[in-house]
């Protein structure tokens, strides 16, 4: 659904909100990545294009594994040995809009001399590679930086429109120490404190699509300025357990009140500004002891439920979108 969230909400903002006003974007389907099938907008802005269902589409996809090299072997299904293919032949449709299929040259006209950046957990990974495949069949992008463990920070440039397309591996989006065989075996976040390796870039982005969740549910210690709040399932450390749904809350405020700061500096302009609300497990099981992944094609309407933890996020996420939007963001 990435596509037509970033062409509906960049080129028909809510006249209600400042142009840099964080915007809700739902991941409750039930694939992570970007839908290759996914249309581009044409209909008038006011049509809930969230309401609707997946139903067939024949044409397939407008990529496979064979004509795209973004996409990243360990997930690379297909060439894995994955027998079946009837998962790629879907198509969100609205209940009650008409959405042509997604034309990736249309695409690139309109984001023209932009850079769009994902950052995030592996949902912004994964959003990245599938949008990347669907371009790539228009234009080929250059891989112009790379940096980090397993490549978790880069950037594509497509000269043939100006685009650059980056991904920074961010799991808390605030400052966050990941825990290692050779250190802690803990992360530890600073709440008060994005973090400054997406951050020192945010004055050349000019749309910003965010992803936070399940790297919440690690063990951590949380911190702000210098004072130890509590943590998160540290057994032999001496800090009161606190859970992480606050600490969540915490997290995305400070956010999103860094990118509507943006705002207020000299020779800066905001920055469209997306949340991708928290993914549900797609598979059944526990993660670490071989779940399996038997479904093959999307969820009817009613036969999953969102409810517990996933829930939970997924509200704390909807609130703290809608407070910035009131706090920062109103004329």
């Amino acid at each position: 659904m990435l596509p037509l969230v970033l062409f509906r909400l960049y080129f028909y903002p809510n006249p209600l909100y400042h142009a840099t006003s964080p915007i809700l974007s739902s991941s409750s389907s039930s694939s992570s990545s970007v839908s290759s099938s996914t249309p581009l907008l044409e209909e008038e802005p006011s049509c809930d294009y969230t309401n609707g269902k997946w139903v067939r589409d024949k044409r397939g996809p407008l990529y496979n594994d064979s004509t795209c090299g973004t996409i990243k072997q360990g997930q690379n299904c297909i060439a894995h040995g994955r027998p079946d293919t009837g998962y790629l032949y879907w198509r969100w449709k609205p209940k009650h809009c008409k959405l042509p299929r997604f034309e990736p040259s249309t695409f690139l006209q309109l984001l023209r001399n932009k850079h769009i950046a994902f950052v995030g957990d592996s949902m912004a990974r994964n959003q990245l590679e599938s949008l990347l495949c669907m371009l790539s069949s228009a234009s080929v992008p250059n891989l112009v930086y790379r940096d980090g463990e397993d490549n978790k920070f880069r950037r594509w440039y497509f000269e043939s429109h100006n685009i650059t397309i980056s991904v920074y591996w961010s799991p808390f989006l605030v400052k966050g120490v990941e825990k290692s065989n050779t250190g802690p075996n803990h992360n530890q976040l600073y709440l008060d404190q994005v973090d400054e390796r997406w951050a020192a870039d945010m004055n050349g982005i000019d749309l910003i699509v965010l992803s936070i969740g399940h790297w919440f549910l690690h063990p951590a210690v949380y911190y702000e300025g210098d004072q130890v709040l509590g943590c998160h399932y540290c057994p032999g450390l001496n800090h009161t357990e606190i859970g992480f749904y606050d600490v969540l809350r915490k997290a995305i405020k400070t956010t999103l009140k860094a990118l509507a700061d943006r705002k207020g500096r000299a020779n800066s302009n905001g920055i469209y500004s997306f949340v991708t609300t928290f993914s549900p497990a797609h598979f059944e099981g526990d993660w670490d002891k071989f779940g399996a992944c038997p479904k093959t094609e999307p969820y009817n309407k009613g036969e999953k439920t969102l409810e517990g933890m996933d829930a939970e996020i997924r509200q704390i996420e909807v609130e703290e979108v809608e407070a910035a939007r009131n706090e920062f963001y109103t004329a």
